[in-house]
């Protein structure tokens, strides 16, 4: 990999963080041209938490129950946030619906990954919702993050087969594991400066993108 300058990258979660875990991993080997100069959970105590301090990042807690209304905790996760100067913030599992004033703050630097093939099943339970479709493929994406809902401008999508007997736990498994390998592929390639959001096309490689790229093409332009 060419040299690339490291982009200053913070992370919000609300749980577990097996994608923070993913991030991590890939900024220590070198592989991911970040330095995740802070992780931010909306929920005290949980375990992305831990992962972020085993990886000597900085891990902190901004508990919404502690604030009157949804502005006044944005007002203060921005203040947060940006003491950090992040070039990029990545939501990897942050689960708070967020205004028009904050995804306008970080438009065009602001990612989310959702667990599914996008602009299907948006919001929660997704596997459930899935299987109960009767859906033959399932998956995740990676998505400019604007004020409407799972709704903002695709990169790229991973899909894994749903298979006879799946439930949404076995389901979940498939797709978590696809989704360790493309958020941090998308947030390489925003570090190179491959993609970018313009207006309300996501641009990769100087050219707009006419459909979002699925992870097997994208693993070609690497």
């Amino acid at each position: 990999m060419s040299a690339v300058r490291k982009i200053r990258l913070v992370v919000l979660i609300s749980g577990r963080g097996s994608n923070l875990q993913a991030i991590l991993d890939q900024a220590a080997s070198g592989e991911l041209p970040v330095e995740v100069a802070a992780v931010i959970s909306n929920r005290p105590g949980v375990h992305g938490l831990e992962r972020a301090r085993q990886a000597g990042v900085p891990a902190l807690e901004l508990d919404h129950k502690h604030f009157a209304n949804r502005p006044a905790f944005e007002a203060a996760l921005i203040e947060l946030i940006d003491r950090h100067r992040p070039d990029l913030v990545a939501l990897a599992g942050f689960m708070r619906v967020l205004t028009a004033d904050f995804t306008e703050h970080y438009r065009g630097r602001l990612l989310n990954i959702h667990p599914s093939l996008l602009p299907k099943f948006r919001g929660l339970h997704t596997h459930e919702r899935a299987i109960a479709a009767g859906e033959t493929e399932h998956g995740a994406s990676i998505h400019f993050v604007t004020a409407e809902l799972d709704g903002g401008p695709v990169i790229m999508r991973a899909r894994v087969p749903v298979l006879l007997g799946d439930d949404p736990d076995t389901l979940a498994a498939r797709v978590l594991e696809r989704e360790h390998r493309l958020y941090p592929l998308a947030i390489r390639w925003f570090a190179e400066g491959r993609v970018r959001l313009d207006g309300e096309r996501v641009w990769f490689d100087g050219k707009p993108l006419a459909e979002p790229l699925w992870l097997e093409e994208a693993l070609l332009s690497r």
